[in-house]
């Protein structure tokens, strides 16, 4: 797996270094039509092994201005835990959506905001001791982030964001701080 992470990233290096126009992002004017205006991104992360974890979280954004734009998103995660000799095999599937809007402070710099609703597992105590359920669990988070521009549309981001809902009880998030790594185009 670092063999396979290492060689993205240099991949991602080797090819942001011969795009000839990597100066900025997308810009729109009042004279912008609406496909101009839409853009595409996401998240997708893989690991394998004894945890396995595979998740997308595509979204569509539209930019109502060359600094605030508002979106959606869809969210799907796999999780499966092998358990050894102390531990059950574990496997399930989040999903959910979210909703975000975020403001470009410079050509680089943003802030963002997001609502998601994840439908997961959730561990219940009741009378009879814990069960286990599904329940739908919100989500809202803010915070900022970083885009590097990879041609005139395409590049990556990275948001560093706070859960101001986050439930340790119920939460998939292991804090209510969260780092992402992500795409747009």
């Amino acid at each position: 797996m670092k063999k396979l992470f290492t060689f993205c990233v240099i991949l991602i290096i080797l090819t942001a270094s011969t795009i000839q126009d990597s100066s900025a992002q997308k810009y729109v004017d009042e004279n912008s039509s609406f496909t101009e205006r839409i853009y595409f991104g996401g998240n997708f992360g893989l690991q394998f092994g004894t945890f396995t974890h595979i998740e997308a979280s595509p979204i569509v954004g539209y930019m109502i201005n060359e600094k605030l734009s508002a979106g959606v998103g869809g969210i799907y995660q796999y999780f499966r835990v092998r358990g050894g000799n102390r531990v059950a095999d574990y496997e399930t599937n989040i999903f959910g959506g979210k909703l975000f809007g975020r403001y470009n402070f410079s050509q680089q710099l943003f802030g963002y905001s997001e609502y998601e609703n994840i439908n997961l597992d959730v561990i219940y105590n009741t009378s009879n001791g814990f069960e286990l359920g599904r329940a739908w669990v919100p989500a809202f988070f803010i915070g900022g982030g970083y885009f590097q521009p990879i041609g005139n549309r395409a590049g990556f981001t990275v948001m560093a964001l706070y859960n101001l809902l986050y439930d340790v009880s119920r939460s998939p998030y292991n804090s209510p701080f969260v780092l992402r790594v992500g795409f747009t185009i």
